[in-house]
């Protein structure tokens, strides 16, 4: 009983956290990384206009360094406690937090999304949560970016020391003193006036473009690829969002 409190303590947790971002800190530094049309962001933070960074649920380790930290991003994060555990884990690397889910919080975190990237910073959404499956996206990141007006622009890493774990999302965890890469697809627009047909037509093409994308970022490395998950394979109502 005492160690389960103290597993569930709020002090445990907050060290749980500092040492992920030190881990996280660790294999960059440790690590030989190349970036593929880094240009494509590169364009928009120096022209500061705001975008939507999307990435799979899986691939979120190493994501914190495909960014500009000079340029304030908000990543959307479920009210579960996994979610909360990554919050704090990227906060450390300037990312602020939004949370909400498709369950709880879903119409609030789309609101305050509209409104961060309306004001000018940048938010980072994995849309293949809260429910999975792995590697299909959801239609809420294509409703944010047509009402705020934003495009949305995909990026993936890969590493070759890795382990590929066997959870729901088939979570990368990449190892220290390893070749990396990082990828960014082509900007992504959703016009304001898209109906429910064309807002279909391009969930579809930001679900093309990331599976493509991670795919390119694995094949770099001589990794395996991993595949979409089937489209009837939900998982918990509860887990993390991104």
């Amino acid at each position: 009983m005492a160690l389960k409190k103290i597993i569930k303590s709020e002090g445990f947790r907050k060290i749980l956290c500092r040492l992920g971002a030190l881990y996280i800190r660790l294999v960059h530094f440790t690590g030989r990384w190349q970036v593929v049309r880094g240009e494509t962001a590169a364009t928009y933070w120096q022209q500061n206009k705001p975008f939507i960074l999307c990435f799979w649920h899986g691939r979120l380790l190493m994501m914190p360094y495909c960014w500009d930290l000079r340029k304030q991003i908000h990543l959307l994060i479920s009210h579960h406690r996994d979610g909360q555990l990554i919050a704090n884990t990227v906060a450390g690397f300037g990312f602020a937090a939004i949370s909400g889910s498709t369950s709880k919080g879903g119409a609030q975190a789309l609101r305050t999304m509209v409104k961060t990237l309306k004001a000018g910073d940048w938010i980072a959404i994995a849309p293949d949560g809260p429910r999975g499956p792995r590697m299909r996206a959801s239609d809420g990141i294509v409703s944010v970016a047509r009402l705020a007006g934003v495009p949305i622009i995909p990026a993936a890493y890969s590493m070759n020391r890795g382990r590929i774990l066997k959870s729901w999302d088939r979570f990368l965890i990449a190892w220290p003193f390893g070749q990396g890469v990082i990828v960014w697809g082509e900007p992504i627009e959703v016009p304001r006036d898209a109906d429910t047909e064309m807002l279909e037509t391009i969930r579809l093409h930001v679900e093309d473009s990331l599976n493509q994308i991670t795919r390119e970022a694995d094949e770099m490395v001589r990794r395996e690829p991993v595949e979409p998950g089937s489209t009837v394979d939900i998982i918990d109502t509860e887990a993390p969002i991104s």
